[in-house]
Formats: C-alpha cells, structure tokens, sequence
C-alpha cells in the first residue's frame, strides 16, 4: 500500500506530461500539415497589427486600393481578397450564426485550387456568372449544425437572401472551417454590408521566387501607399512559414505552463518516493548490519536502494504513460465527435523515452539521501539495532 501510494503521484504526474505533450504535439502537427497544403507560396495581409486580428476584422479596413499594390509588387503571381463575417443562416425555420465567405471567381478560384486542403466533395465549384450559389462546409450535410442535413439544392437563406447549395467542401478539421459558406463576392458585399472592405488579403508568389522578399516588398509598399512608418504599419503581412513560426511559440508557450503544473506533482511523487526509501532503510537496518559485517562496500549498499528507487520510479513511469496515452485518446475521440477532428494525439518515440528517463531519474534522486544514510551506518550500530 505505502509503495503504491508512493507511485501514485509519479504516475500521476508522468501521465499528464504525456497527456497533455502528446495532444499539443498532435495538433501542432496538424496544423503544420494544413499550412504545407496551404502551400509555401502564400502570403496574407491582414488588417490590424496582429494575427489575432484576422478574426476580428482588425480596426481599419484593406480596400480595392491595397489589392492593387499588391498585384503590381514584383514576384506576386496573383492577389485576392475575402470578405467574410459572421452572419445569420437560416435553413427551413431554423436559424443558426456562422461564418460566410466571399470570394472572387477568378484569382479567388486559382488560388484556392492551389491550397490541397480545399476541396469540392459534392456537387460542383463556384462558377463564373453565379450570384445567390453557395458551396457549403461538411457540418451542413453532416446535420452537426442544423437539426436537419443541408444537401445538394437545397437552399439556405443569408440575411434574407436565398442561396441554392451547388457544392460541398470536404472535411478540413476544424469547427469553424467546416460550418464556412462560400459565395460570389459581388453578392457577399451585398448580403453581408461590407461593400469596399475585405477581411484578408492573400497573395501567392511565382515560382522561383524568394517569399520572404515578396513579402517584404508587399510591406514596403503599402507601407508608402497607406502613409505609415515602419514599425507603425496598421496591417500585418506574413508568410505561411511566419503563421507556422507563430502558432510553435504559442504552443511552446502554453505547454511550458502546463508540464509546470504537472511538475509539481512529480515534484510530491519524488517526495513520496524519498519517505518510502528512508522507511526501508530504517525496516533493513539489520540486514545492511549483516551486509557491511560481511565485507560489502558502502558503494554496494548505496547501488542496491538507489536501484530500488530508480525501479518504482520506472514502474510509475510505465503506468504514467499508459494513462497518458489513453487518456489523450479519449480526448482525441471526444473531440472527434464535438466536429474537431484536428485535435489529434501524437506520440512521437522520444516523448515516450524521455518520460520514461525522467521518471527513473526522479526516481534514482529521490533515493539518493536515503541511500547515504543507508551506506554510512555502521556495522556494530545496525547489529546492535537488531537485537
């Protein structure tokens, strides 16, 4: 009981280093994936002096004005813009709130045919000579959004307009992805009251060309055209490397907090581990007596308790990890079934290794002090302890 007691905060504390590593690592892994098939060749100009902004519409608006800079910067092979908010949709009488999108039918469609992670499953592309057509992600059809599935022909209704659904988009991962809307741009101003403004600008270089630079270039040109200084710029340009770079900090970040709070519980196995150890030198006094009478060396006394805590330091390590991993799975299948399929569990073989080390380290110095004591005492002294 006390030796499982003992374990119970190594497990503990190993399983939610895993745990929470393994989820962060998966979806830092997916997001990769989805910025790769977005392609390397993207850069985005977002209104607003940070990222974050691009959800919230940033506080001063990218016109037609801007779009035009961009197109004319050297390197720049196309150059759209989107406008998308968030809006009432209405399917038969019932109304939910998500994002709708416009885009262009003609750099919109040859860049969008370029990202791999967008695709029409069902139905067809938005056309040339479209107005109130839309193409739909897969939670309409999927009934995660509306209570009934949204299909081919069918029509939904945008801030009072009717639109027939020509298209659905196959599963991106993500919530807010797969419940967007997609239709023309010349409506979405419309139906949507955003009539010069976009809510991002993106830019695709030619082949060959340095993306940095480009990127570099677009700033320093609607840095002149906009009238700011440097440093001082109300827009924000970056590349998709950038928006990767970007999200490792943030994780790195958010995983240093948590494998700190799961530290501290380490921290308390490792204390559980020393009490256990200095309770078996006390119960095996008369057995290190019998020992060190008969020749063993305090180096051998010293190698025996430290072997014993490296060992329930690894036995709580093995039980850590496979709590870990299961309980990322379950997370893993949760969220699947909430509609985020991105959320993904990843062991990779060095965080299965690593724990398994720590662990046994956490271990070996927990039992470092007890051993001491252990290999110091003499031989009369434990001798006259037993009797």
């Amino acid at each position: 009981m006390r030796t499982f007691l003992t374990l119970l905060g190594i497990f503990i504390g190993i399983a939610a280093v895993v745990g929470l590593i393994s989820l962060g690592q998966g979806l830092q892994h997916v997001i990769d994936e989805q910025f790769q098939l977005m392609g390397v060749d993207k850069i985005m100009i977002i209104p607003g002096q940070s990222t974050i902004d691009i959800t919230a519409g940033g506080n001063v608006d990218l016109t037609d004005s801007d779009l035009d800079i961009i197109r004319k910067v050297r390197g720049v092979k196309l150059a759209t813009g989107w406008v998308y908010k968030i809006t009432s949709v209405k399917f038969r009488d019932e109304v939910q709130y998500t994002w709708v999108t416009g885009i262009s039918l003609d750099e919109d469609k040859a860049i969008l045919d370029s990202m791999e992670n967008f695709e029409v499953e069902f139905g067809r592309d938005l056309q040339k000579g479209d107005r109130y057509s839309a193409v739909v992600g897969v939670r309409f059809p999927d009934a995660d959004l509306f209570e009934k599935p949204v299909g081919l022909r069918d029509k939904v209704e945008i801030n009072g307009q009717d639109f027939k659904v020509v298209g659905i988009i196959s599963e991106i991962g993500n919530p807010q992805d797969d419940a967007n809307i997609l239709i023309p741009i010349d409506v979405s101003r419309e139906v949507l009251s955003e009539p010069e403004k976009y809510g991002v600008l993106i830019a695709q270089s030619k082949e060959g060309e340095d993306v940095s630079r480009v990127a570099s270039d677009i700033k320093r040109k609607l840095r002149k055209f906009r009238d700011v200084e440097e440093g001082e710029e109300d827009f924000t340009v970056q590349t998709s490397e950038q928006l990767i770079e970007s999200f490792e900090t943030i994780f790195l970040i958010v995983q240093a907090v948590l494998i700190g709070i799961a530290a501290i519980s380490l921290f308390v196995g490792g204390i559980g581990i020393m009490n256990t150890m200095y309770t078996s030198v006390v119960q095996r006094t008369p057995e290190i007596g019998v020992m060190k009478a008969i020749g063993a060396r305090n180096s051998s006394i010293m190698t025996i308790f430290l072997i014993e805590s490296g060992i329930l330091g690894l036995a709580g390590g093995i039980i850590g990890i496979i709590l870990g991993v299961a309980m990322s799975k379950v997370v893993e299948i949760v969220a699947a079934q909430a509609g985020m399929s991105m959320l993904k569990a990843y062991f990779p073989w060095y965080l299965i290794v690593g724990a398994l080390v720590f662990s046994v380290l956490v271990g070996m110095l927990s039992g470092i002090l007890p051993a001491r004591q252990a290999a110091k005492m003499h031989p009369v002294d434990a001798l006259r302890y037993s009797e």
